[in-house]
C-alpha cells in the first residue's frame, strides 16, 4: 500500500511532511514536552540509498523556547493514513556500548490522541529497543533484550484488536488491549530528551532503508 526507499536525492513530499504538523519550511517545537529538541527540515535529507535525519547541539528557538538541539523528523499526516496492516522500516540508529543513544523512534499516530490511538513500532528507551502502544486504556509494552545499535529491521502486524512486534524477523512482543481502529499516519524522529531515552550523543544521524506498509 505504501513504500519509500529513500533512493533518490531529496525526501519525496508527496509523501513526507519534514517537520512536526508545521508549514513545510517551518522548524517545530518538539512532538512531545520531555524532548529537548526542535524539528527542522534542514535536518531532514535523502542520500546513499536512505533517509538521514541528523541531530545536531544548536540552539533554537520556537514560539518563544530555546532548545538546545535540532533533528529531523517526517510524517505522512494527510498524505498516508492507513487502519490496520503490517509496518516495517529499516533504521540505523547510533550508539555506543550496545546502547541506542537519544530518543529515535518509528511510530503512528492519530487525529486524536490519545483516543485514536499511538502505536511505537520502535523506540530507543534507556538505550532499549522498545514498543508499546497508547490509548485511552494505557500504553502497554516492552523492550527487546540485545544490542539494537546500527542497522535493524522493525516491524508490527496491526489486526482488529492487536499489534504483534517483529525485530528483525523474528517475534518480540504482542499486546492485545485498547487496540484502535482509526487511521494513522507514519512518523519517524531522532529524538533526545534528559527524561527519556538513551546517553545523549550530539551530531547522531539517524537513518532509514526503507519504509513499507502491507494490508491484506
Amino acid at each position: 500500500m505504501f513504500s519509500d526507499e529513500f533512493d533518490g536525492t531529496s525526501l519525496d513530499t508527496s509523501k513526507w511532511n519534514p517537520n512536526w504538523l508545521g508549514c513545510p519550511t517551518c522548524t517545530t517545537k518538539p512532538v512531545n514536552s520531555a524532548e529537548t529538541t526542535a524539528y527542522a527540515p534542514s535536518q531532514v535529507s535523502v542520500s546513499g540509498g536512505s533517509l538521514h535525519l541528523k541531530l545536531v547541539q544548536q540552539q533554537t528557538t520556537v514560539d518563544g523556547k530555546t532548545y538546545p538541539y535540532r533533528s529531523g523528523l517526517v510524517e505522512s499526516n494527510g498524505k498516508a493514513e492507513f487502519t490496520y496492516g503490517a509496518f516495517e522500516a529499516r533504521i540505523y540508529t547510533p550508539g555506543s556500548g550496545g546502547k541506542i543513544s537519544n530518543w529515535p523512534a518509528f511510530w503512528t499516530d492519530g487525529q486524536n490522541w490519545p483516543t485514536d490511538g499511538e502505536m511505537d513500532v520502535m523506540e530507543g528507551l534507556g538505550g532499549s529497543a522498545c514498543y508499546h502502544f497508547h490509548s485511552p486504556a494505557g500504553g502497554p509494552g516492552g523492550c527487546a533484550p540485545g544490542d539494537f545499535t546500527g542497522w535493524h529491521t522493525y516491524g508490527a502486524e496491526w489486526k482488529p484488536g492487536s499489534v504483534t512486534y517483529y525485530y528483525d524477523g523474528k517475534l518480540v512482543g504482542q499486546i492485545s488491549t485498547g487496540i484502535t481502529s482509526a487511521p494513522m499516519y507514519l512518523i519517524l524522529n531522532n529524538g533526545i530528551s534528559d527524561q527519556h531515552g538513551g546517553p545523549a550523543m550530539a551530531n547522531a544521524d539517524m537513518m532509514t532503508d526503507y519504509v513499507r506498509v502491507w494490508q491484506h
